[in-house]
This record gives C-alpha cells, structure tokens and sequence, in this order.
C-alpha cells in the first residue's frame, strides 16, 4: 500500500470553516512527526490491536522503506542521495528480516503482541484518520524542501487530495458512514461514525461491516474500563460545533 491520502469526508456549511476527514497511510517512522501537528484530530490503528501474525503478513508483503536515501552530512536535511541505493535497500529490508526471525522467536515464547509488534514497528504502514480545518501551517512546514523526504511525499499528497475535492454542505459531519445508511436514525449514525473512526475503517478487524459490533465498540469505548477512551469522539462533536443545528 505504501503512501495514501484519501479525503473520507470534505464538509462545509454556512455557520463554519470546511472541515476535512482524511485517511492517510505512511511509514510508521515518521508518525512522531506527524504527531507533533496539533492542529488536527486523529487516530491510529495501533500496534497492540493487529494480531502478530498479520503485523508480520503487513511488513514482510508491504514493507515501510526510506522513498529517498540521503547521504550523510551536517544538518537535518541530506541535500544528495548515496550512490549504492540497492545495496541500502537490500541492507534495510535485512534488518527487517532480522526484525521478523526475533517477532516469531518472541511469539513462540508466548509472548503479548503489545510486546512482539514493537520490533516490527519500523518496517510498519501506518493508517491514520486525520480530521482538522487549519491545514496552511501543516503544508508550509512539511511541504519544504528541508522536511524529511517521505513526511514531504505525504503533505504533497495530502495537499493535492485537497486541491482536487468539493467540499458538501451538510449539518452533520459522520466520517465512514456509508451512503446506504443514510435513513439509519441519526444518533446510531453518531455512533457507528465514532466506532468506525476508532477502528479507522468502516469494516471491522474481520474485514466486514457491521453495525452491531460498531455499536459495541462505541459503548466499550463511552464506559470501558470505567474510564472511557474518548479521543475518537471529537470527529463528531468537531462537527456539532462546526454546523447549524437543526
């Protein structure tokens, strides 16, 4: 899969700014420069949820890779790639190799997935949903020629998912809920949108939609552990705050 930039939701109305759900996939090594953008709304598939064995699947078919191999110098920003990019290439995709042989002998060990997917994290794609109004700073950093090649391959191509969609006047802004469920009531819509967010797909772990496990996992993440995992909860109270009310 590599790279992705897939506007699940491009909203506008009267009382608000235009406000813009995306999917994105990227290396997993550059998340903690994505992270530092707090001008957006987002969340990730996590590590600790994917079963190992489809975290091993997810490296070994569609490794995370370098899309520019620098050559040291001083400074953040490599102004000139090495000359022996196969080699390094051959040379990083080992280390993954390594990476994998140390995940399985962990698995063995009967070890948590928490645990054994940390070692693969590197060699991992990444997909988070992204939701903000405010994108101009985001762009102006990261679209610069000194940002590091793969988050500047990313904003470029947020950037042109962007530019190529039209935004629709709505009252509510629901990411992944499907154009037939659209005579669902609006409250269960609120909360399939919210679970889906959390799971950053409309198709359950399974692959399958499935509005009944989206409500459980709504009301696992409202009251679970008598504390509540509420940060998916924004993408619609973002829109609630965004639109007219009826």
């Amino acid at each position: 899969m590599g790279f992705k930039a897939e506007i699940i939701l491009d909203s506008v109305s009267i009382a608000g700014p235009r406000l813009i759900t995306m999917e994105l996939t990227y290396p997993r090594f550059i998340h903690a420069e994505f992270m530092t953008h707090r001008m957006f709304s987002r969340n990730a598939a996590s590590s600790r949820a994917i079963p190992t064995r489809k975290m091993i699947d997810m490296v070994l078919n569609d490794p995370a890779m370098p899309v520019y191999w620098g050559k040291n110098k001083r400074g953040m920003a490599a102004k000139e790639e090495i000359k022996e990019v196969e080699l390094a290439k051959k040379m990083w995709l080992k280390a993954r190799d390594e990476a994998v042989h140390h995940a399985h002998c962990l698995k063995n060990l009967n070890a948590h997935k928490q645990i054994v997917n940390r070692i693969i994290e590197p060699w991992k794609n990444i997909t988070v949903i992204c939701t903000a109004t405010e994108w101009d700073n985001f762009y102006g950093l990261r679209r610069h020629e000194d940002a590091q090649p793969e988050i500047h391959h990313l904003a470029n191509m947020m950037f042109e998912a962007r530019e190529n969609s039209r935004p629709v006047q709505r009252i509510w802004h629901l990411p992944y809920v499907q154009e037939d469920e659209e005579d669902v009531p609006l409250d269960v819509k609120k909360n399939i949108s919210v679970a889906r967010c959390a799971r950053v797909s409309y198709l359950t772990h399974d692959g399958k939609r499935n509005i009944d496990k989206d409500l459980t996992l709504h009301e696992r993440l409202l009251t679970g552990s008598g504390h509540g995992h509420w940060s998916q909860f924004v993408y619609v109270e973002l829109a609630a705050r965004n639109q007219e009310q009826r």
